[in-house]
């Protein structure tokens, strides 16, 4: 590695810590360890971008992505991971992606849907995580459906999970919009830790193996 810029250094770790946001509503992306402590891919890149920079790091964990978007303003990180969405862009820069999750719907075991298209009828109400990807997505694409916003969106066992992907949801490293040597550095980092195998190797250390690698 060449010596690290002292523009990208201002951008990405102003006062000479790394802060990133964890989301812990995002389980393949962040879990909780046995301790409590965050583990995942996005603990992983988070972890090895702070080495690179030679700086500590900071976790600042939220438990949804809406949340993540709303410290933006607040300044509370330096470094997010979140879903790429037109809405997101114009306050953040993206790299490019490193996983994809297709996202579909739950539903309860007795109903009659077999298809994600069959969700967006009249009268039938679907629950999404407020501010999620698949909140930003589905408010842009449903014709009929209603949208129930909740704080944090939660798996039953009484429901089973449709056939198909309603869209595919690509997660990539943010850093705030006008960083643009620090967004270029990270850019770059994204896609070295893709072509090194890390992401794969770090999906499988936190159970996500079967996850897509972004090529």
């Amino acid at each position: 590695m060449s010596a690290i810029s002292p523009a990208v250094l201002a951008e990405l770790a102003p006062g000479g810590v790394l802060r990133a946001a964890i989301n812990f509503g995002n389980p393949v992306l962040a879990q909780k360890g046995q301790d409590g402590a965050p583990q995942g891919v996005s603990v992983a890149l988070a972890n090895a971008l702070a080495q690179e920079l030679g700086v500590p790091l900071e976790m600042r964990t939220f438990d949804a992505a809406g949340k993540v978007f709303a410290a933006l303003e607040e300044g509370a990180w330096n470094i997010a991971f979140l879903a790429i969405e037109p809405v997101r862009e114009e306050q953040i820069a993206f790299s490019e992606p490193y996983v994809i999750i297709e996202g579909t719907y739950l539903v309860a075991a007795d109903a009659p849907y077999r298809e994600v298209a069959d969700l967006d009828q009249p009268g039938l109400r679907l629950a999404v995580g407020k501010g999620a990807a698949y909140d930003l997505f589905l408010t842009r694409t449903l014709k009929s459906a209603q949208l129930e916003r909740a704080e944090v969106a939660t798996a039953d066992s009484r429901y089973r999970v449709l056939e198909g992907a309603f869209t595919s949801i690509r997660q990539a490293m943010a850093v705030p919009r006008q960083r643009e040597a620090g967004a270029a550095y990270v850019r770059a980092f994204v896609e070295r830790k893709k072509a090194e195998g890390f992401i794969h190797r770090a999906l499988a250390a936190s159970g996500q193996a079967d996850v897509t690698v972004a090529s």
